[in-house]
């Protein structure tokens, strides 16, 4: 069955259901099946008839998936089918659940998310105590969090930010989309008392700050993430 939106023209005029049955379409959603990670829109233009406009399909599929069992979905601007959030309970599960995170793995990601670009240092003086390597280790090896830049000062201390795979496993198209205050409060996670003064920042995007430099394969030998040939460790 189409979805709600199928009747209605886009904006070239073109009935809905018409994009949705045209081979352009059909060859995005084979290549968005198809692919193992979020695929961007960029990707899918290189393999389409040269002026092919992929937008208004990814919006067509979009509209056309909304109400089915797997949804097409946008993530960072890249996209990818999910299985409907209203149906998980149905499904089965065979390997092995992610051990689940401690409290202080929860407090350092959600520091990360809401504060990157951040340091080390700037989360310890958020938490009041010391983070630990071993915290830091287990966000980075669930994929949830990475290592974004150098911070231009003294030490030049390295930053981190969340990736694509923290927002798709939490359901947020961008890193905006995470709740703020009232959304909080309204969900339970935040006390009934809390600081008159306190507020949620609102998270910056994934574009390097004024005072950060990139993450140079240097940087990544130094950190240990690469071994000096510049191959990636095991």
């Amino acid at each position: 069955m189409i979805g709600p939106d199928a009747g209605n023209d886009n904006q070239e005029g073109r009935p809905m259901a018409d994009l949705i049955a045209s081979d352009a379409a059909r060859t995005v959603e084979a290549l968005v099946f198809a692919a193992a990670t979020p695929v961007s829109a960029a990707y899918l233009a290189e393999r389409l008839p040269a002026g092919t406009d992929v937008e208004p399909i990814l919006r067509a599929l979009r509209a056309f998936y909304a109400g089915r069992g797997v949804n097409l979905i946008a993530i960072d601007g890249h996209w990818a089918f999910r299985t409907a959030s209203d149906l998980s309970f149905a499904l089965r599960r065979d390997e092995h659940e992610v051990r689940k995170l401690s409290r202080a793995a929860l407090e350092v990601l959600a520091i990360i998310a809401y504060h990157q670009p951040v340091t080390r240092a700037e989360m310890e003086d958020i938490r009041g105590v010391q983070t630990s390597k071993g915290t830091l280790d287990v966000l980075l090896e669930a994929g949830w969090v990475r290592f974004r830049g150098r911070r231009r000062t003294p030490g030049r201390p390295v930053t981190f930010g969340t990736t694509r795979d923290f927002l798709d496993h939490f359901g947020l198209e961008e890193i905006r989309d995470l709740p703020g205050l009232e959304e909080l409060k309204a969900a339970g996670m935040l006390s009934g008392r809390i600081p008159a003064n306190m507020s949620v920042p609102i998270p910056r995007d994934d574009d390097l700050g004024a005072d950060e430099d990139p993450i140079t394969q240097l940087d990544l030998e130094e950190l240990g993430l690469l071994t000096p040939s510049g191959e990636e460790e095991e």
